[in-house]
């Protein structure tokens, strides 16, 4: 069997001895900082949904402007 941990009694005095004080105004702050972090996640994704965007109707423009679908037209006939 093996000795006692020194730090298992440790912690076991901690669980049964007087907890510390928790201050006031921790809640607040937590919830503000929840705020900020929440709304600069949605500001981000606002602004990668409007690169996205940007992006298909750059493409779109381009597409259209340049014919990209259509078979560039053979000027001279192909060998027999």
């Amino acid at each position: 069997m093996s000795p006692p941990d020194p730090r298992e009694a440790q912690v076991k005095r901690l669980l049964e001895g007087p907890y510390p004080a928790v201050p006031p105004d921790l809640a607040a702050g937590a919830a503000a900082r929840g705020d900020r972090l929440l709304r600069r996640r949605r500001t981000l994704q606002r602004i990668g949904w409007s690169l996205v965007w940007a992006a298909v109707v750059a493409f779109v423009v381009w597409a259209s402007l340049t014919g990209a679908w259509s078979t560039p037209s053979s000027e001279v006939s192909p060998p027999w």
